[in-house]
Order: C-alpha cells, then structure tokens, then sequence
C-alpha cells in the first residue's frame, strides 16, 4: 500500500500548534519573576521593613528618621544664613527671603525638637561640615555676588529637602512624622516661593544640580542609633540679637544691573 500522506492542521508544527506553543511560553516567562522573588533575596523593602520599629504613634521607620534628622540639621544652618541675608542682603527681596528663613525655621525647630522627645530620637546640636562650608562661603561673598549666592545655594538646599518631604509624607505610618512632615512642606514651599521672588535663582544650574543626585537615603543603607532613655540636651535654635560674622558696609543705593 502506498503510505497515507500526513494530514494536514495536527501537530504542534502547525499554525496552531505554534500559536499554543507561544502562549505557553509567554504565561512561563510571566510566571518564572514571580516564583523567583518569592525564593530570591531580600529586597529594598524587606531591608526597609526590617529597619522599621513599633511607637505608640505608629512604625517609625529608617526614612522617617532621618527625615527628622533632616529638618533639625536644615534649621541649624537655614536660620543663620536667613539672618546673615537680613543685614547682608542687598536688596529688599532678599532681605525679606532671609526674614521668611529666620521665622520657618524658629517653628520647625521647635516642631521637630517636639517631635524627637516624644519619639526618644536624638538630634544633632551642629551643622553637618558641607553646611558649614555653605555657611563659609556665604559669610565671604559681598555684594551682589552675596545675593546670587544666597539665592542659588539656599535654593538647591531646598529643593532637595522638599523631595524628602514628599516621599516622607506620602509613605510614612508615624502620625508625628506625618505632622512635621505638613508643617515642613508648607514651610519650605514658602521658602522657595521667596527665593525665586528675589530673582537671583539660575533655573538651568538648579536642574543641573538636582539631577545629579537625591538626598534621600538607600533602603539597605545602616541607619544610625535612633532610640535612647535619654536623648539628651538638643539646645533650641533661636535666632540671635547680632550676627556673629563680618558684614559689609550697608548698600547705599540698587544693585547694578548686568551690562550697564
């Protein structure tokens, strides 16, 4: 007998059997991430989780804490350069963008040193050395060069801060930290508001400078000691009489425009 040519349509060769085929692999493919995260290493969010302690206003976890940290270190340099802009600034708007700064972070010192007590959180009683540096710079420039300074590195500062703000308050469970961390976006957001106001802020180098990096802290970073018996003496920072550096002679007329 002559053999029986093969039947046409059966097989997984066919059109068909190829699109089943391709089907299977895809829900394969779709699947496998899934069995491999469940049997795979911790990720950012265990390591995140795993750093999150219980308090009685709710889980404190690594980033609220540092985001605490954050608003005490921004007052202890943010509050001096606002009354250094006060008597160096010269021109009305930057004065009054150091009077905003000086009045922001006199209530969100006191908010966050409230804050800290209640959680046994201790605070820094000093600038970090790069806000020192800023302040150094600040307390070297004169003039015109002063505004812009002051306008542009403040800014950048801000811009900063006010991502954390965000991220904190959109995940945070601590409803303390949820508190400060209202009372921080609106104080910065002014902050900002006035610093453009002075129209020093170079726009293009603000991208530049916000691009290259995020303040926020890695999840799998080591978070420092947080919770003591005691956190110890935080000295209030309140905004002196006098300034404790040199300024220049008072400005006696307008700043002079470019190209003039």
């Amino acid at each position: 007998m002559r053999p029986r040519p093969p039947i046409r349509g059966r097989g997984i060769f066919t059109g068909t059997g190829l699109i089943i085929t391709g089907l299977a692999a895809t829900l394969v493919a779709l699947l496998y991430p899934i069995w491999s995260y469940e049997d795979g290493p911790a990720t950012d969010a265990d390591v995140l989780n795993a750093q999150t302690v219980a308090t009685q206003y709710g889980p404190l976890s690594a980033l609220d804490r540092d985001f605490v940290t954050k608003v005490r270190l921004a007052g202890l340099w943010e509050l001096p350069a606002g009354q250094q802009a006060q008597q160096k600034g010269t021109t009305e708007a930057v004065r009054a963008a150091g009077r905003h700064l000086v009045e922001g972070h006199t209530f969100l010192d006191e908010r966050v040193r409230s804050v800290a007590a209640q959680l046994g959180l201790a605070l820094p009683n000093e600038p970090t050395d790069q806000q020192k540096g800023w302040l150094e710079e600040l307390n070297a420039a004169q003039g015109v060069d002063y505004d812009r300074k002051f306008a542009n590195i403040l800014r950048v500062a801000h811009g900063r801060v006010f991502s954390v703000v965000a991220q904190v308050r959109a995940g945070t469970q601590n409803a303390l930290v949820r508190q400060l961390a209202d009372d921080a976006n609106t104080t910065v957001l002014d902050h900002i508001t006035v610093l453009e106001a002075t129209g020093y802020v170079d726009f293009d180098a603000l991208a530049r400078q916000l691009a290259v990096g995020s303040s926020a802290p890695p999840a799998n970073s080591p978070s420092p000691p947080w919770s003591v018996a005691d956190p110890g003496q935080v000295v209030p920072v309140t905004p002196s009489p006098y300034p404790s550096f040199t300024l220049p002679p008072a400005a006696t007329g307008p700043p002079p425009q470019d190209g003039s």
